[in-house]
């Protein structure tokens, strides 16, 4: 083809996008003034599903297995449209303004703008959504938006470890932003053809339409995304909805925090305390219940070891270090030191963290607070002060309280929480002098444990009881670490199972230390993780990633293998008894150094808005606005198994809401103190 005829070809309008602009916006000018929010509806939706799609088939084995593939899609299609009328309602809401002032170009301008941003808005968060759903097995959500908050720890972490992911969102939002300007422009440029009384006659019907499709029910309340969780996996619930929906409506849930767990029914909160307390009268220990008028959890726990001088408490809490890294609870074999040392004290089999968030094992293992929908306590307002802790506990009892970190303290408020709170000091990132390593979260676990051996015999000698909270950051993506360390796991450097390997080391090197030292016949070590490092799965609660491993040594402690289900919130009421502690305490947590060994033992998970009670090894799962599920867990298979509701189903039921409902009840109250 000659050059003369290519650039004819090029020349023609089909391939001007200025032609293309104009030709949709031409089509549109019966609609008026409204044509910018049809155009976000014809624009929008197809987005929306095409997105939807590809997602449903990178996840195609878990959709197709729910046998709901249809419903998906169609229900998909519901959530899109209230989204895009919630867009649509601003503008809607604010345009009589406009056209009684007649201000029908600043019209075209803002509606302009919104356009841009909107379409722009929904492309970035579903271009973010598959590495998101890949790392954490739902749709952006609450934890994307409180990620915002930390650029100086989370941009490295993206670079490192989602480059990809961070390009092609950049990459996204650029072209987006620029496609949509280009096809917006005829809009503005077009002449003021807009009559001002068709426009008002047909605004309430518009206004109508909009609000009932937001709403998408005719029911009492409008549509939720628990309207949406049709499947009994989360994931699949989640890739009903859209992005940008899941993101905006964590942001309005924050202003419900405090009786979060109402989501999943009524109870009186008589009848609440009183399920309290007949499930704490089951476990024979030594927690008094003193039935306090104002803090109903109140107790008076006697210690089960009696001492002269009760004992220095060292919690070790390790990041993302989930049972499935630890080869005798049925993991990979990543921690060969923690295997070791398993054979030095009390080794629980059968612990489960109360949900996936470092906040929300800090809450359990330092506070002994038991999980709610909301955010963890540690970022929220009414438990900045006077809020039970281990470290408010035992400065009253004459302790020395410190935190270490190797990172920043303030990300997710810890500095915060944990000053106002009992602790004294915090050593974070900044105080380390020549640290050996430094990755995207701080130093390396390996300074962070130096430090803390440093710490500890520094307290030690002092003659002052002390206790220390040091938290370790290594396990966490990007998995940097330093090299020479160990025999890698696996080939590529920056897995997770390296991580923990590296993680480990670290922790077998501090204890070869401490074993060794003054301080280590008088102190009483937990070491535990905050939560498993990837919690997914099918199930309305993967109760498998809840596992993980606990260890309690030091002192005079015997080598033990506890089998009772236990959770995180039961450590801390544990530590002060084997420390010979008596202490009147809010905490709800079992003291397991009381307990028969045959005790069947409960835990409670906290997955995203799903919350389960599992007792032995039968679970009620509660969901938002819907009936309890019941299930059985397979420890073997590590399954569970949804099973028809038992004899005493409403009284398995009635407990487990109870349960769910104290926390936010004693947070929302300020009843979580000790007076």
């Amino acid at each position: 083809m000659h050059t003369t005829s290519i650039q004819a070809v090029t020349k023609h309008s089909l391939f001007q996008p200025s032609n293309i602009s104009e030709s949709f916006w031409e089509k549109l000018r019966p609609t008026g003034a409204y044509a910018p929010l049809v155009a976000m509806l014809i624009i929008g939706l197809p987005i929306l599903s095409l997105s939807r799609i590809s997602l449903i088939l990178w996840q195609a084995d878990r959709v197709t297995a729910t046998g709901l593939l249809q419903d998906v899609l169609l229900q998909g299609v519901r959530v899109d449209l209230i989204l895009l009328s919630l867009f649509a309602l601003i503008p809607l809401l604010l345009s009589p303004l406009f056209a009684i002032f007649k201000a029908w170009q600043q019209w075209r301008y803002f509606t302009f703008i919104w356009l841009v941003f909107v379409i722009s808005f929904i492309i970035f968060l579903e271009a973010a959504s598959p590495g998101f759903i890949a790392e954490y097995d739902t749709r952006p959500n609450r934890l994307f938006v409180e990620y915002l908050k930390y650029p100086q720890e989370v941009i490295p972490m993206l670079w490192n470890g989602f480059r990809v992911h961070v390009l092609a969102g950049i990459i996204a939002i650029v072209a987006a932003v620029w496609l949509m300007i280009q096809l917006a422009k005829p809009w503005v440029k077009q002449k003021n053809h807009f009559r001002l009384l068709p426009f008002l006659i047909a605004l309430p019907l518009v206004l109508l339409l909009t609000i009932l499709s937001i709403r998408s029910t005719l029911g009492h309340r409008p549509a939720n995304p628990a309207l949406f969780a049709i499947t009994n996996d989360s994931m699949v619930n989640t890739l009903i909805l859209n992005s940008p929906y899941s993101v905006l409506y964590a942001i309005y849930n924050l202003k419900h925090e405090k009786g979060s767990s109402k989501i999943y029914g009524k109870m009186s909160t008589k009848e609440m305390i009183a399920e309290f307390k007949n499930n704490r009268a089951t476990y024979q220990d030594n927690n008094q219940l003193l039935n306090h008028a104002q803090f109903p959890t109140l107790s008076l726990q006697k210690p089960s070891r009696n001492r002269d001088k009760p004992l220095n408490i060292v919690i070790i809490l390790e990041e993302s270090l989930g049972a499935t890294f630890v080869e005798s609870l049925g993991g990979i074999p990543a921690t060969p030191e923690l295997e070791k040392l398993k054979n030095d004290g009390w080794w629980f089999e059968q612990l489960y963290a109360t949900g996936t968030r470092s906040v929300r094992g800090i809450e359990a293992v330092v506070a002994g607070f038991a999980p709610t929908p909301a955010r963890s306590v540690v970022k929220l307002s009414l438990a900045q002060n006077n809020f039970v802790t281990l470290a408010s506990i035992l400065s009253d009892q004459g302790y020395l309280t410190e935190f270490i970190y190797g990172g920043e303290s303030h990300f997710d408020n810890m500095r915060g929480f944990f000053m106002g709170n009992g602790f004294q000091q915090v050593i974070d990132q900044k105080d380390y002098v020549n640290p050996s390593f430094v990755g995207s979260w701080g130093v390396s676990d390996e300074d962070l444990l130096n430090r803390t051996h440093e710490q500890l015999t520094k307290h030690h000698a002092t003659g002052q009881p002390f206790f220390t909270l040091a938290f370790t950051s290594s396990n966490h993506s990007p998995f940097e670490y330093p090299d020479g360390r160990i025999k890698p796991y696996e080939a590529e450097k920056a897995t997770e199972n390296n991580a923990v390997k590296y993680t480990d080391f670290a922790l077998g090197q501090f204890f070869k230390k401490a074993k060794t030292s003054e301080y280590y016949k008088d102190t009483i070590f937990l070491v535990v993780a905050d939560h498993d490092i990837h919690v997914r799965g099918a199930d309305l609660v993967p109760v498998t990633h809840f596992h993980i491993p606990g260890l309690i040594l030091g002192a005079d402690i015997k080598p033990k293998k506890i089998k009772t289900v236990a959770s995180q919130i039961d450590l801390p009421t544990t530590l002060l008894s084997l420390a010979g502690i008596e202490v009147k305490s809010p905490m709800i947590g079992r003291d397991l150094s009381s307990e028969a060994d045959n005790t069947p033992g409960r835990a409670m998970m906290q997955y995203n808005k799903n919350y389960a009670w599992m007792e032995g090894q039968e679970l009620v799962v509660l969901r938002p606005d819907q009936v309890a599920t019941f299930g059985h867990y397979d420890r073997t298979s590590k399954k569970v198994t949804v099973v028809a509701a038992p004899a005493n189903a409403n009284a398995q039921a009635k407990r487990a809401l109870a349960h769910s409902l104290l926390p936010a009840w004693l947070y929302s109250n300020e009843r979580y103190r000790n007076n």
